[in-house]
């Protein structure tokens, strides 16, 4: 990891600012929370393209779908289970069913607007979002991807979803390069497959790098969810037998979910998963909560020993023979 901690929500608006000095097509639609999603640096060097509709994301996100028949690209960014679960029929038919290119973003995902309730959690968009047919969704890893994932969702063409969080984030890879759909090696194992996605990674990167000496762990980083980088996981999982997938999402659905569809017709591969148990999750500082659901550095940890001494029945061969299973997180 380099440099030190950056604001994912400025890095993001920033991005966006960048992109749009030389894509005059971009324009930001904004539902009363611009300076909190790091776009104040845009709306002051491009007013006459920075559009505020107010607490109003299910009309922002209709404008949006209009601006991009236009030939306009919108981005649209706002706390994401405003922009995902108050929206969702105008995100599912008017972005969705249209193949608009609009691009939205939910900023403070998973549980990272921790003080501010269930309300403000979002543990459920890589499944809303995901079910919508055509729908990319991507979640950054660290501040170098969300630079390289702006560009690439605003050239991408069609309906985008990008989750960010809210806590400062290291910097893990060296440059900005993103493609969408591709995953990340990010360690070489043969003990256990560790999958995870967006500013998780950082977390279980210091985490399987604790426990180095004991686990022999192959790690995917996945800067997007949908389209799932379909061969490296397969990969990976037939060369260790064992997969256990990490995530700020609740354990319904998200990318453990789409990991273990991939993965069941695959002979002799385990599969667990740890994430948020189906329940509301209440305030409290991030630090806390991550603790509690076992999404900390120490818990991720403890789940990888775990994982590895758990292993699986093997034949005379030495190969797995135990079919796909899903544990429940902590």
């Amino acid at each position: 990891m380099s440099g030190g901690l950056q604001d994912p929500r400025k890095t993001f608006g920033a991005a966006v600012a960048a992109v749009a000095e030389s894509d005059p097509r971009v324009v930001v639609l904004s539902a009363d929370s611009g300076g909190s999603s790091g776009l104040g640096e845009f709306a002051a060097k491009h007013p006459d393209r920075y559009l505020e509709f107010g607490i109003a994301e299910h009309g922002a996100t209709g404008a949006a779908s209009g601006l991009a028949t236009m030939g306009l690209v919108p981005v649209f960014c706002a706390i994401a289970p405003f922009v995902t679960c108050r929206n969702f029929e105008a995100f599912r038919n008017d972005v969705g069913y249209m193949r608009q290119n609009v691009k939205i973003v939910g900023r403070n995902g998973g549980f990272t607007y921790a003080d501010l309730g269930a309300t403000h959690h979002s543990l459920e968009d890589y499944t809303l979002i995901g079910m919508i047919p055509g729908v990319v969704v991507l979640a950054p890893q660290d501040p170098a991807e969300i630079r390289g994932a702006v560009r690439a969702m605003i050239a991408h063409d069609g309906p985008v979803y990008m989750r960010i969080g809210n806590d400062p984030l290291p910097q893990i890879f060296e440059d900005d390069s993103f493609t969408i759909g591709e995953a990340r090696q990010l360690r070489h194992g043969g003990d256990l497959t560790v999958v995870s996605a967006g500013y998780m990674t950082p977390r279980v990167l210091e985490a399987v790098d604790a426990v180095a000496g004991e686990v022999d762990v192959d790690l995917l980083g996945l800067g997007t969810v949908v389209p799932l980088d379909e061969e490296a996981i397969l990969a990976s999982a037939r060369r260790t037998g064992h997969v256990l997938t990490v995530e700020e999402h609740y354990l319904r659905g998200g990318l453990g979910g789409a990991v273990c569809e991939l993965l069941a017709g695959v002979d002799g591969v385990i599969v667990e998963r740890l994430g948020v148990p189906h329940d509301y999750v209440p305030s409290g500082r991030y630090s806390e909560l991550c603790a509690r659901f076992g999404l900390d550095v120490a818990g991720i940890a403890r789940r990888i020993r775990q994982a590895a001494r758990r292993g699986g029945p093997r034949d005379e061969l030495g190969s797995r023979r135990t079919p796909i299973t899903a544990a429940a997180g902590d």
